[in-house]
């Protein structure tokens, strides 16, 4: 091709180079959760699933994972669970971290089904939505489809 070189100021990206920005994860997160934001909000931001309104929701997303990564690490170090003696005997009993565990990840799982973090709302969040009912069944009758 005749003429200069392209220089990368005056070479037009493709829309699919295109990215927007990543917002920096919010000063009040902890350092865990914010290590979780920025391993996942890029992502995020390519699939235009976090949007400035949505930031909240997504920092209460990756405080829950810093949670389930502390609490793992807690029952790694202390164990499950352990020993009572009572009057019936010697009991096994959870310690709290195992509770506190389960209840950050099924509040992780609920808040991740939000940006589509699991595969299978994933599919949901990109499919084109339901669509309109009757606008489909005039469609089919009137045979414009």
């Amino acid at each position: 091709m005749k003429g200069p070189k392209p220089s990368l100021h005056n070479v037009i990206p493709m829309k699919g180079d295109m990215t927007a920005p990543v917002p920096a994860a919010p000063e009040w997160m902890t350092s865990e959760a914010r290590e979780a934001w920025d391993r996942l909000a890029p992502s995020l931001v390519a699939k235009g699933r976090l949007e400035p309104a949505f930031e909240d929701s997504f920092a209460a997303y990756c405080e829950c994972v810093a949670d389930v990564i502390r609490l793992t690490g807690d029952l790694a170090i202390m164990g499950s669970y352990y020993e009572v003696k009572t009057r019936n005997g010697l009991q096994q009993k959870h310690r709290a971290a195992w509770t506190q565990r389960g209840q950050a990840i099924a509040l992780m799982n609920q808040l991740s089904a939000r940006f589509g973090l699991t595969p299978v709302d994933d599919a949901r969040l990109s499919s084109g939505g339901q669509g309109d009912l009757f606008a489909d069944l005039l469609e089919q009758i009137n045979g414009s489809r």
